[in-house]
């Protein structure tokens, strides 16, 4: 049963991508401009080489930012639920709190929020 669902889902998925792309190719349009083939950052003409590296606290940060972005996407969901959850759900979800404190505690101890503007 569950196997001819996963088979119908998909086939759906491929038949309905292809179809997308493929009527979109049909009906796009076709007209090659130069613009349009230049890298664009922000309305500024590129200088230089592109390819240069970062510092790693841009990254840290980053992954600091997508960490607490996935905690308010969790905690939103189980807000809905908490009542059925009981205490263990409750406690489940402090655990899950505290160690993400103290991710920001370690975080907050290493410099690791600090924007150092460097020239």
């Amino acid at each position: 049963m569950y196997f001819t669902i996963l088979i119908v889902v998909t086939l759906t998925s491929v038949v309905l991508v292809t179809a997308g792309v493929g009527i979109a190719r049909l009906i796009g349009p076709k007209a090659f401009n130069e613009q349009k083939v230049e890298a664009y950052e922000c309305g500024i003409p590129t200088r230089g080489e592109s390819w240069m590296q970062f510092k790693v606290g841009y990254y840290l940060f980053a992954i600091l930012f997508l960490m607490f972005d996935i905690e308010t996407v969790l905690l939103f969901p189980w807000s809905t639920i908490v009542k059925d959850l009981g205490l263990f759900g409750l406690f489940n979800i402090l655990f899950f709190l505290f160690i993400l404190v103290l991710g920001l505690v370690y975080a907050w101890k290493k410099g690791a929020l600090e924007w150092k503007l460097t020239e």
